[in-house]
């Protein structure tokens, strides 16, 4: 993507659609919990604002993310629940607060990155796009997770998703490898119906293993949200019906995802 500004764009408006769904809570809410074991709201949003932070010093400060680096490397299992559980511990006008105030200061920075720049992270270094696309993907998915604990529907889906769609595509290679599997040589064939009815279509016509469903469905699995068995995605393939039971657009460790009957809201 030669020009950010369309994805930081949707990942500001994401983030608002959001914070207009936790902005009234009571302690109360703010304490339900939520599908992700041991995770209530306030750790949700905790975790959004932790990430937003880390995000924020790879783009701006980049000896101290090294350092935070260095310790995610020491305790490789708990750094992302720590960050969490610290937030989470705050008063919720507080957290708030610093959620607003810590995406906020990302999306300067993201805007005012030069071009070409790449960033350290966790994973593979990262582009403005990539890391805004990663923000936006991590700020849809949460936040289904906000809304089932709510007990309340999220906004209709809008075409904002063709960024965690192309996130989910270009992960392909990494779900495979993440599980120890041999990654396909061949590209896949990846056709998917937008919220507004737009195709979205990925990969060479003619490959042999296909993926087509909605768009808001490959989403949903992609990030965890929902078990492919509700899901209206369909697979033709050995390979790319593999790719369905382990895609995951996000980095570390395979995920348990939510099982059949579950998916968010």
């Amino acid at each position: 993507m030669a020009d950010p500004t369309p994805v930081i764009d949707d990942l500001c408006a994401q983030s608002e659609e959001l914070d207009r769904l936790v902005a009234g809570l009571s302690p109360q809410q703010w304490a339900l919990a939520t599908p992700a074991q041991g995770w209530t709201v306030a750790h949700q949003i905790a975790h959004l604002a932790w990430t937003d932070h880390s995000s924020l010093l790879a783009v701006t400060d980049q000896d101290a993310f090294a350092r935070e680096l260095e310790k995610a490397l020491v305790a490789p299992g708990d750094f992302v629940d720590n960050g969490a559980q610290e937030g989470a511990g705050k008063p919720p006008g507080q957290l708030l607060a610093d959620w607003r105030a810590g995406r906020d200061a990302l999306a300067e920075a993201l805007r005012d990155a030069p071009a070409g720049a790449r960033f350290p992270w966790y994973g593979p270094p990262m582009s403005t796009a990539s890391m805004a696309t990663a923000r936006l993907m991590e700020t849809w998915a949460h936040g289904l997770d906000v809304a089932d604990a709510l007990g309340v529907v999220r906004a209709d889906p809008t075409d904002r998703l063709r960024h965690i769609v192309r996130l989910g595509v270009r992960t392909r290679d990494f779900a495979f490898g993440v599980h120890g599997l041999p990654v396909p040589f061949e590209e896949f064939r990846i056709e998917l119906t937008s919220p507004s009815g737009e195709l979205w279509a990925y990969g060479p016509e003619d490959a042999d293993d296909r993926v087509t469903g909605p768009a808001l469905d490959f989403c949903l699995l992609v990030t965890q949200r929902a078990h492919r068995t509700d899901l209206a995605l369909r697979a033709e393939g050995p390979d790319a019906d593999r790719w369905l039971d382990i895609a995951q657009a996000f980095a570390g460790p395979p995920g348990t995802g939510r099982p059949p009957g579950e998916a968010a809201r």
